[in-house]
């Protein structure tokens, strides 16, 4: 054939009679209803396949928005919120003494179940930091520094202890892979305003002083939601994304022609089949081709004054926690949606005091800078930063470690919505269970749901004859959180 204009006209004839009128029946009588609920539809049939950001599901808003975007800070491994945000003087007063068995008598426990239990004080000191003279880590000083601007939630719990299935949870609102992440159901809700960007973007980074665990794709996947809805991630030092330039010899106007072939192929295709990921592969060729400009434009950093980059204390392209933190500004400029970073090491099974002395060198500074750079941008009030790890870790020892603990731990949150300087919650006296205004992962994202605009109980999926949502059938908003 000549043409690609004779191939469509060739495919458009392989349907088969009984496709067609079936087609025609169905069109005719689904397009007369859409134009009448919808006005708009039939003028966006005709613009180019690939060429339109996905507008949102939530329209209108369920609720006025504080926040436009989340910047989620994942500290993979379980950080022990007993060297970090939650002071446990009595815990330090009864170090090398047996736990009581009050506190742990037919609890979960991970890996420390039918040993001996002994408590394990708190392995760095505690300053005042903040107007409130909120009690953190001193190995955290430039956190302490914004701590008026945050909210430590010291009452959190999950239901998951160990670190994979804590994780699907942490991000999905089950412990079963194959839910859409939180990431996905966000810019599946309010699509993304970045022109060249996906919508949900993922950054990872490895530190050092604890157990790499592994992270999986599937935490930031879209689950039964459409495929466009699932995170990108763009790698922090060498090539962002592999395969995404052009061979040698390949112009961008010749790649774009074959972009445009292969999208009109895949239109026409849908047109017989109405398969919705074969709308997700054009829209994706076409942002695939996008991303091939500003991903590298994204990834420049040399316009970025030196003092922003002293501020966050990183090299360009270095791979860093601090490095992506800055990326992670940059991303929200554009309009990203949801940007996710992981951040691992946090395991400390053994060794938690140089650990946790690690992780601060890595991530305090840059924590800090990403609040303060936000706020200079007017932006931090309508982006939504979230800090958490997967579980907390145990007050009993496990040699000079910690063991995972799910039972109270620490996040906390700041900006778009979030009401600052203040500590919700708390632990018992030895910091192994929250005690007061315990918080759960479906509350944590009914919370930040509403401080986007929406009611996490009405964002809902028809799977499997069920309303799924990311918080299943339970979830609350934590009202006091928010301002």
């Amino acid at each position: 054939m000549s043409s690609l204009s004779e191939f469509l006209q060739f495919r458009g004839q392989q349907q088969t009679r009984r496709v067609f009128l079936g087609r025609a029946s169905q069109g005719v009588g689904a397009l007369a209803l859409a134009s009448l609920l919808k006005p708009d539809l039939l003028s966006a049939a005709d613009r180019a396949p690939g060429k339109d950001r996905w507008p949102g599901v939530v329209r209108p808003l369920h609720y006025p928005a504080k926040a436009k975007r989340v910047i989620w800070l994942t500290m993979a491994g379980g950080p022990s919120h007993l060297e970090t945000f939650d002071p446990k003087p009595r815990l330090a007063a009864m170090h090398g003494q047996p736990m009581p068995e009050s506190f742990t008598k037919g609890k979960q426990i991970a890996q420390l179940q039918g040993q001996k239990l002994t408590c394990f004080g708190p392995q760095t000191k505690f300053k005042r930091f903040g107007t409130s003279e909120t009690e953190i880590s001193d190995l955290f000083p430039h956190i302490g520094s914004v701590l008026d601007r945050i909210c430590l939630v010291r009452s959190m719990t999950s239901e998951a202890i160990n670190h994979d299935p804590a994780h699907m949870f942490m991000n999905t609102g089950s412990q079963i892979a194959g839910r859409p992440s939180m990431g996905a159901w966000l810019t599946y809700g309010l699509g993304s305003e970045a022109e060249d960007l996906p919508g949900f973007v993922v950054l990872t980074s490895l530190g050092r002083g604890g157990q790499n665990q592994p992270i999986a794709a599937r935490q930031w996947a879209s689950g039964f939601l459409p495929s466009r809805f699932q995170g990108v991630h763009l790698r922090g030092k060498g090539d962002p994304v592999l395969y995404l330039g052009n061979p040698d010899g390949v112009t961008r106007e010749r790649q774009h022609r074959v972009v445009e072939t292969i999208n009109q192929l895949n239109a026409r295709h849908d047109a017989v089949v109405d398969d919705p990921e074969i709308s997700t592969r054009i829209a994706q060729y076409e942002m695939a081709f996008q991303m091939q400009a500003s991903v590298p434009e994204l990834m420049d950093v040399s316009k970025e004054s030196p003092k922003v980059l002293e501020q966050y204390g990183c090299k360009a392209g270095d791979g860093s926690f601090a490095s992506n933190c800055l990326l992670a500004r940059r991303l929200a400029e554009r309009g990203v949606r949801f940007i996710q970073l992981y951040h691992k090491d946090w395991d400390h099974h053994g060794g938690v005091k140089e650990g946790i002395q690690f992780k601060a060198q890595e991530i305090d500074r840059a924590c800090m800078a990403l609040i303060t750079d936000l706020e200079q941008r007017d932006m931090l009030r309508d982006t939504l930063i979230v800090w958490a790890g997967e579980f907390g870790r145990t007050p009993m020892s496990q040699g000079d470690g910690r063991d995972h603990h799910n039972a109270g731990f620490t996040v906390w949150l700041a900006g778009g919505g979030i009401r600052p300087g203040m500590v919700y919650g708390a632990t018992d006296e030895l910091g192994y269970a929250a005690v007061e205004n315990p918080i759960d992962v479906h509350d944590l994202h009914a919370t930040m749901l509403k401080a986007l605009g929406i009611e996490h109980t009405r964002l809902a999926v028809k799977f499997q004859g069920l309303d799924a949502r990311l918080t299943g059938i339970a979830g609350k908003v934590i009202q006091p959180l928010l301002a």
